[in-house]
């Protein structure tokens, strides 16, 4: 049986991709359909490109998909910045939460060779 080896950015982008999920059912019980559908697209690709790049074929490739990782998270913010500006209060434990991944990312990207 192989087990799991804990790896931060996974865990984390994971966590907040569930934590995306449950607050877009509150978006959408509110009737914001547009909006949570941005949210949900942006926010749960965080971690759907992070676990890409734990598979990726060279350093160049992992570089690349972790990239595509961070504009997705950028996109996210802004969603979650609109949100909280014009719809409802965002959670500030959302905001925490995408700015550690945000760094996490841009830590990674820049401690990897080419």
């Amino acid at each position: 049986m192989e087990t799991k080896k804990p790896n931060a950015i996974v865990d984390k982008t994971f966590e907040f991709a569930c934590e995306i999920v449950d607050f877009c059912s509150h978006l959408k019980n509110d009737r914001h359909f547009e909006i949570a559908s941005q949210l949900i697209r942006s926010g749960t690709s965080i971690g759907a490109n992070v676990l890409e790049a734990q598979r990726a074929e060279s350093k160049v490739d992992f570089k690349h998909k972790l990239k595509i990782a961070l504009k997705e998270a950028d996109e996210t913010k802004y969603w979650l910045e609109l949100i909280d500006a014009k719809i409802t209060i965002v959670d500030q434990k959302l905001f925490q939460f995408i700015d550690e991944i945000i760094r996490l990312l841009v830590s990674i990207i820049k401690n990897t060779n080419n």
